[in-house]
């Protein structure tokens, strides 16, 4: 059975939506904390307050298509090389954008290492990638996938606090602590599976 052409492009371009909102969503981000030329300076708190919650919105449509991109793609058999290229690199700027729009954003302290590990690794590992490439093969672990999964759950958390700066119901100190708690457990697994990768290089150029 033939799929319409249609179907094998739709997951690239899911794709390229998450690749270029990640960028859209870290200029939001950066405008709301004022670190967008001339812009900036004539920005009410309000409509700071207002940038901040169209960043969230951005993250949370844009990382939905992390999942339909590649669901799609194995449901019509349209999985494809530019597909297989692109989709890391909309993660990275989805994660990268969120966790540096986070720190420049004022969040707290309790969550600035783990932010910092999670930007540590994926460079790391990207340029782990870049250095191996033609040498060794670095599949993408299952672990690794669900690394993302809870990275953008945990940024997402992250970014709803801000949504809900100044608010005063009793709730907010509870949901701003899971909040905290999903960010460093997404650090951990961030962590471990970059260990995972470096070892299984490391192993490889052994055999090699």
């Amino acid at each position: 059975m033939t799929h319409a052409p249609y179907r094998n492009a739709i997951p690239n371009i899911l794709t390229g939506i998450r690749l270029f909102g990640g960028v859209v969503m870290f200029l939001v981000l950066a405008g709301a904390m004022g670190g967008v030329p001339v812009l900036s300076a004539y920005l009410s708190p309000d409509q700071q307050f207002s940038l901040y919650r169209t960043g969230f919105w951005l993250f949370v449509i844009v990382a939905i298509t992390d999942f339909f991109d590649g669901w799609l793609a194995r449901r019509w058999n349209a999985e494809s090389r530019w597909g297989a290229i692109l989709d890391p690199i909309a993660d990275k700027i989805l994660v990268c954008g969120a966790a540096v729009g986070l720190l420049t954003s004022g969040t707290g302290a309790e969550v600035v290492i783990p932010l910092g590990v999670i930007l540590f690794r994926e460079f790391a590992v990207s340029a782990l990638r870049e250095t191996i490439a033609g040498r060794v093969e670095l599949p993408v672990t299952l672990l690794a996938k669900w690394k993302t999964t809870l990275q953008l759950v945990a940024l997402g958390a992250q970014l709803l606090t801000l949504v809900f700066l100044g608010a005063e119901d009793q709730w907010i100190p509870i949901f701003n602590a899971f909040a905290d708690f999903l960010v460093w457990l997404a650090a951990v697994v961030t962590l471990w599976t970059g260990w995972q990768y470096f070892t299984t290089a490391r192993r490889a150029m052994r055999a090699a």
